[in-house]
């Protein structure tokens, strides 16, 4: 393994190494100025319309590399030739070109550019493009869009604010990870469904952390310490031209943060305050004490069942006349946030800086006292050097967090299921109450409530970048990345959590899991930029070495002599040793990409880049993927422009290329032993297979572009077709072979295409007022392709050829059983059972349309802006099964009459039995679409003449809101966690604040 990477590094080490030697001998002998043409110094001021200067507005010479920025007053200087052109850019301003014609001074005003957005930089990883000439698919948000939400974890920010973009909650508690599905699914394996996440340039593990807390089923979501308010723009790369330069990495998307850096201008200190509340919006219809006991009454008469203590001690020994609203007692808290952050940045046209700092806090909406915590610090230097040739460009970023709230008991559940007559769960001391349930036969339903837990994770991020510019548009340069989490994880069991008369409720206990994460990159990189004539060449080679260890060590201990002591495993009478896992990965590749502009209309674009990856065996570690994107600017052909003059702008792109993925367990490809408990012992736990390779996924897109009215209407549609092939799974084996899953290829393709459709516009813009508006939608279409011999496969009851992967097979539902007044389901086979040869309706549990609806308004120093979330879905809906001891939905009621769709109530096994097949079927599925206020912002931005009066540069007031309203069919809680009705994501927040600089 290691003579192949060996062999790897020094390749691409020789082939830059010979380039840089060439380079360096031409370099003597090539000329950088302009001998034909007489030079001279220009100098000027560039100011805004309101004749305000400009700093950091750049100033280049036409055609060439030359080029300075605007100082903190808008002045620049620069030798030129003296017939030359003089091209001046910047952010939300229209680009200008001023001939020189001999003048040394020239002094111009910018006119400002809000709807055109094509001089706007756009992160493309290991370069940097625009709106105008990208060939890629590529989706963006910005800092004004979510710095403002109180959420931990940046990707929460991004729902239906990205056409082909999918955000899946992670649950209520804060610090769970949130799944991020980059035009659909691909891989048959759940972690091979993982977009790559990528920092400032270094690449960060996106699978979700291990928990023992109630984060167990989604994890930790390794970007939670990063401060949102310190993200400068977030960029979803999505089709091969964009993806393919990061090869295996770029299978399921790329997910570009970029933190904030310093601007050229004089010291700037900013301090912003915000505080709210957060609460569950929604309680689901359950009945209350008189309609519940009435339903259990009539279910026992017509199971013709007396009631007794045995059968029904909610009739005969809890009080019948006591109501207790479980919804609003177990999660009906309001839960505070408070988000305190600090900046300082500034310099000048060769060195900008910026320092900060964060505080966020977020309480709990259950019972108790808990909350979330977490502390990050940034820091970001930019340098270049007088002759502006070396540029040093330095970030890192720290973030430690502190979470007590995954670590007791699961509360939705029984919110849901008790019935509302049932005692109180607590005594008057505040201790559990054991005797009241325990004179029922049953255990207090908050068994386990004590439990606390302490989850902390620490995440250091750094990049640092290194450029030299040895030719004029010949750049060296190289990155040097390194990031690591430390996670430790405390659950503490006391006693005093468990009935003291069940087996073991006299032990502390506590439950320890330690992971580390840490990873380092070097990516050396050789850049040519050139213009000959119309022809602008862009070209790009380098390479990737990377290397990335997770450890997780997991140990219990019992016997504690006081709760005191929990976790303090010296103090504990015996140490369980549960596991104790590590894994060393590493990648390495070349990559190169090939850019050709042809007179500002033809784009061609080639991406290649060869992977070797250490998670497959010799002989299968080495692949090759790569792209080709096209780009036709077709109003900048005058015929186009005479037949067409409402069209401002209007461009056809297309790519198709592969890219792979490798996202699977390490070492798979070996024989795995471990010692029996004896001595002198080893028994095989994994079996080799040393054949299987990469996974293929092969992208094709077609795209159009088009601008009407001086772009201030914008429309974008992307058509994409995504093919997966050659699928890595642990393939399920039979017990009989001692194993249960061996890693191989399966010969499964699976397909994603979909539409996705952008828009924008400038409604209004006048002095005072000003009118924005975005909207995107997604049409998505995902399906098993073919797939040869799955009926003979483990996944014949998964999977269905043609059919999404995200399907469940349900039963058919027949309607209530006119003998029994049950629900009846089809059986297929008619053999008296039902099992999957019954299941024959795939019902597809993905969203059939998902978008967002956004707005800005602008009223002199008043400012609104909202979105609107909605998704096309199907949902489950249970709790309709009136007779048991627990609560249901009110619609059960309908039972009691002749023509309901529920079946009769009853306490019988045969119609609980009913019941779990019916949940089973199609009958329970329910239109569960949604339309959301995700968010709002008011603000109101102080007036110049008063934040100067009191010493401040600028100051505004704002409110937030998150998930505002919710307007929907579904009855369950929370329709985008449409399980059974009983989940919910969504917390309202309602925060204001204050934001001065100074």
């Amino acid at each position: 393994m290691k003579n192949n990477y060996s062999r790897l590094k020094w390749v691409a080490l020789i082939i830059i190494g010979g380039i840089l030697f060439f380079l360096s001998k031409s370099a003597t002998a090539a000329p950088t100025s302009f001998p034909l043409l007489q030079q001279q110094e220009v100098s000027g001021i560039v100011k805004d319309q309101n004749g305000i200067p400009i700093p950091g507005v750049t100033v280049k010479v036409k055609n060439t590399n030359l080029g300075t920025v605007t100082n903190l007053d808008g002045e620049f200087n620069i030798t030129a030739p003296e017939n030359g052109i003089l091209i001046f850019t910047y952010i939300g301003y229209k680009t200008a070109e001023i001939p020189i014609d001999n003048n040394e001074e020239i002094s111009i005003q910018l006119e400002e550019d809000i709807s055109s957005l094509g001089e706007v930089k756009i992160n493309a990883g290991y370069y940097n493009t625009t709106e105008r000439a990208r060939t890629g698919n590529i989706s963006r948000v910005t800092a004004e869009e979510i710095e403002f939400q109180p959420v931990v974890s940046p990707i929460e920010a991004l729902a239906g604010r990205m056409a082909g973009v999918q955000i899946i909650p992670g649950g209520n508690l804060p610090g769970g990870a949130t799944t991020i599905r980059v035009r659909g699914i691909n891989s048959l394996r759940q972690e091979g469904n993982l977009p790559l996440y990528i920092i400032d340039g270094v690449p960060v593990n996106s699978a979700p952390i291990q928990s023992n807390s109630n984060l167990d089923i989604s994890g930790i979501d390794p970007l939670n310490n990063i401060n949102v308010s310190n993200i400068e723009s977030i960029e979803i790369l999505k089709d091969a031209d964009a993806t393919a330069i990061y090869g295996s990495r770029g299978a399921n998307g790329v997910v570009l943060i970029t933190t904030k850096q310093g601007k050229i201008g004089k010291t700037e200190f900013q301090a912003r305050v915000y505080s709210g509340v957060s609460e569950v919006p929604n309680r689901v219809d359950l009945l209350n004490t008189q309609e519940y006991l009435q339903i259990r009454r009539a279910a026992l008469e017509n199971d013709g069942i007396e009631p007794t203590e045995t059968n029904a001690y909610d009739l005969t020994i809890w009080d019948q006349d006591r109501y207790t609203d479980w919804q609003e007692m177990f999660f009906g808290g309001s839960a505070p946030v408070t988000d305190i952050n600090l900046h300082a940045s500034g310099g000048n046209e060769r060195t900008t800086f910026r320092l900060s700092g964060s505080f966020y806090n977020q309480g709990t909406v259950y019972l108790g006292d808990y909350d979330y915590e977490k502390v990050t610090a940034g820091a970001h230097l930019s340098h270049t050097t007088e002759n502006r040739k070396f540029h040093l460009d330095l970030s890192v970023n720290y973030g430690a967090d502190q979470n007590k709230l995954a670590g007791y008991l699961k509360l939705t559940g029984p919110a849901f299921t008790l019935p509302p007559n049932a005692p109180p769960v607590f005594n008057d001391d505040g201790s559990l109450n054991w005797d009241s349930w325990s004179e029922a036969g049953i255990n207090n339903p908050l068994t386990g409530f004590f439990n606390t837990g302490d989850i902390e994770g620490r995440t250091l991020n750094s990049n640092l970048l290194l450029s030299y510019e040895v030719l004029n548009g010949l750049e060296l340069k190289s990155s040097f990345g390194y990031t690591t989490y430390q996670g430790d994880e405390l659950i503490r069991r006391p006693k005093r959590s468990f009935n003291p008369s069940s087996s073991g409720s006299s032990n502390h206990r506590s439950t320890h899991l330690i992971t580390q994460r840490k990873s380092w990159i070097i990516e050396p990189q050789l850049t040519y930029n050139a213009e000959l004539g119309k022809l602008a060449l862009n070209a790009i080679i380098g390479g990737t070495f990377q290397r990335s260890e997770n450890a997780n060590l997991s140990l219990q201990g019992e016997g504690y002599v006081s709760e005191s002591l929990i976790g303090n495993l010296s103090a504990a009478e015996r140490i369980i040793s549960g596991d104790n896992l590590s894994t060393d990965y590493r990648y390495n590749a070349i990559f190169g990409r090939l850019g050709f502009q042809w007179d500002d209309k033809y784009y061609l674009n080639f991406t290649g880049r060869r992977d070797g990856s250490s998670r497959f065996g010799p002989g299968k570690r080495l692949a090759n993927f790569g792209a080709i994107g096209a780009a036709w600017i077709f109003t900048e052909e005058k015929f186009i422009k005479n037949a067409l003059p409402f069209i401002s702008f209007g461009k056809f792109r297309g790519s198709y290329g592969t890219t792979g993925n490798d996202q699977i367990g390490d070492y798979g490809y070996f024989d795995a032993y471990i010692a029996t408990i004896g001595p002198g012992g080893l028994y095989p736990n994994q079996l080799s297979n040393p054949d299987y390779s990469w996974e293929i996924n092969r992208k094709l897109e077609a795209a159009v572009q088009l601008g009407f009215n001086e772009d201030k209407i914008n429309l974008g549609i992307s058509w994409y077709r995504n093919r997966s092939s050659n699928q890595l799974v642990g393939y399920t084996l039979p017990a009989t072979t001692g194993f249960s899953s061996v890693q191989a290829n399966l010969p499964a393709t699976v397909e994603n295409t979909g539409f996705e459709i952008e828009f924008s516009s400038l409604n209004i813009k006048t002095k005072n007022f000003q009118w924005q508006s975005s909207f995107n939608l997604t049409l998505p279409e995902n399906k098993l392709v073919s797939y040869p011999g799955i009926e003979e496969s483990s996944y014949a009851n998964t999977y269905r050829v043609g059919e999404p992967l995200n399907i469940a097979l349900q039963y058919r539902y027949e309607g209530i059983d006119p003998e029994t007044g049950y629900y009846q389901v089809a059986d297929i086979n008619g053999d008296g059972s039902f099992d999957y040869d019954d299941r024959i309706i795939p019902w597809d549990r993905g969203r059939k349309l998902f978008g967002g609806i956004s707005n800005s308004f602008k009223y002199k120093n008043f400012s609104l802006q909202f979105l609107w979330q909605f998704v096309e879905q199907e949902g489950i809906l249970g709790l309709f099964n009136g007779g048991l001891i627990q609560n249901q939905r009110r619609d059960v009621f309908q039972s009691l009459q002749d023509d309901s769709d529920f079946q009769q109530i009853s306490t019988s096994f045969a119609a609980s039995q009913a019941y779990n097949n019916v949940l089973s079927s199609n009958f329970p599925v329910v239109n569960a679409s949604f339309l959301r206020l995700k968010t709002m912002n008011i603000s109101y931005s102080l007036p110049s003449s008063l934040v100067e009066n009191i010493g401040l540069s600028s100051g505004k007031f704002f409110i937030n809101g998150l998930n505002l309203l919710t307007l929907t069919p579904y009855e369950g809680i929370d329709p985008e966690m449409p399980g059974i009705g009983t989940s919910f994501s969504a917390l309202r927040t309602v925060t204001g604040g204050i934001q001065v600089n100074f």
